[in-house]
């Protein structure tokens, strides 16, 4: 469970008791751990740290400006996928030049902003997107430095809505184009296409398609040499697991291990993307219980929290570990796995009070007894909890609580419902 612990019969955040903090800040509450962030980060730099990689840090996964800022006082940069990622990266303090931006729908609006910023890396995902990048730079009197985001046609074996490196997917270039695509490139006014991307969805909770992934892209990065062309740099994306049901996902060194023999040597700088290895563990989301109820033959237990704070058990039908902040009984959870069951345990759907039968964040799970006002801990919420929150229902988002030690900061405030409606409300001068 990293910095989260049990002592005495309550759920602690490193040096912070978690049934405190939820009196203190209200629930539905997102609690961070900073030293799970820095573990995360520091074991994949180390890992990594033979081919001198840089760690972009994915900004989607988790993007709370104080977060952001710790990564970057840790040395990473950061992969953002829109203007607004952007906009709080340098927000944060981080360095532009050090920014990779990727995603399909680039506006115009976003490359002027980015190439204004003066980022890094463009990961471009299309031919159109090539030319209109190109374009923009050579109109702002500059070059844009870029690579072509390539499709290996890989399946990782994730979730299909997460799968982004098979040729059905919307993402990159079929690895057959690539050399025609560069060659038109050459070029091109405002536009240095000197890299080569490639991502393969998340999470991947295996070396192989790595493996078979990067052997593709150095075939086409030789041919692309010998066809005359400059090659700096090859970015193989993130993805890499974290851990919600036990102990699945590969330890950073063991991806290492397979990846680094395969890059060393080859005269590239190498660019990775981590975001929810480093951040799922790190973060969890504590909701109280409202009511429990029977009907026909299943039993609910009804809480605060809900498809607004964590939509991936319904979006992706993912796996969240959930037990009690203070287990009666003291029915401490020897890990965390979906057949867990001890002594006067009831089997139960953890569900939320959203108007969509969908709502839920566990199906069929043993749990010890718990009554209204009782806390109820969703583990691994840290990468894809917060950032996909809405405010379906007008339900005001949650509040974001880092703990340090035994310090604990209030990192977003919990919304109002004076925050719901402020982006609608109009002058009262007449409309014409």
């Amino acid at each position: 469970m990293d910095h989260f612990h049990y002592r005495d019969g309550v759920l602690w955040c490193e040096g912070v008791d978690l049934g405190a903090l939820a009196e203190e800040f209200g629930t539905p509450l997102f609690v961070y751990s900073r030293q799970t962030l820095f573990d995360h980060y520091d074991r994949l730099a180390a890992a990594f740290a033979p081919l001198g990689a840089t760690l972009c840090y994915s900004v989607k996964s988790c993007q709370n400006l104080a977060i952001l800022r710790l990564f970057r006082e840790r040395g990473a940069s950061f992969d953002v996928v829109s203007g607004g990622e952007l906009a709080r990266v340098l927000e944060a303090g981080g360095d532009p030049a050090r920014v990779v931006y990727a995603g399909v729908g680039k506006t115009d609006l976003e490359m002027r902003a980015a190439l204004t910023a003066g980022i890094g890396w463009f990961n471009v995902e299309s031919e159109a997107e090539l030319d209109r990048l190109a374009e923009l730079a050579a109109a702002a009197g500059v070059r844009a430095t870029a690579a072509l985001r390539i499709n290996p046609d890989v399946d990782p074996k994730t979730h299909r809505y997460t799968t982004t490196g098979t040729r059905a997917t919307k993402f990159g270039v079929d690895l057959e184009r690539a050399r025609g695509i560069f060659a038109s490139a050459r070029e091109r006014a405002g536009l240095d296409l000197c890299g080569v991307h490639v991502h393969l969805g998340s999470p991947v909770n295996s070396v192989e398609p790595y493996v078979q992934s990067i052997t593709k892209v150095l075939a086409l990065i030789e041919q692309l040499r010998g066809d005359g062309h400059v090659l700096r740099a090859v970015n193989i994306g993130g993805g890499f697991g974290a851990h919600y049901d036990g102990i699945e996902a590969p330890p950073a060194a063991t991806y290492a291990e397979h990846i680094v023999p395969l890059l060393a040597e080859q005269g590239l700088e190498v660019l990775l993307e981590p975001g929810r290895s480093l951040t799922a563990n790190a973060g969890v989301l504590v909701a109280r219980v409202l009511y429990r109820k029977s009907s026909g033959q299943r039993h609910f237990l009804i809480v605060d929290a809900s498809i607004t704070e964590l939509i991936r058990p319904a979006l992706y039908g993912a796996f969240h570990f959930v037990w009690p902040v203070r287990p009666r009984g003291g029915a401490l959870p020897p890990d965390r796995c979906e057949a867990l069951r001890v002594d006067g345990s009831t089997l139960v759907d953890v569900v939320g009070p959203v108007c969509e039968s969908g709502d839920y964040l566990a199906k069929d799970r043993w749990l010890p007894p718990m009554e209204r006002g009782d806390l109820l801990c969703v583990f691994s919420a840290g990468a894809y909890g917060f950032v996909m929150s809405s405010q379906y229902n007008s339900r005001p988002r949650a509040a974001e609580v880092l703990v340090e030690e035994a310090a604990a900061r209030l990192i977003r405030r919990r919304e109002t419902y004076d925050d719901l409606v402020a982006a609608e409300r109009f002058s009262a001068e007449k409309r014409r």
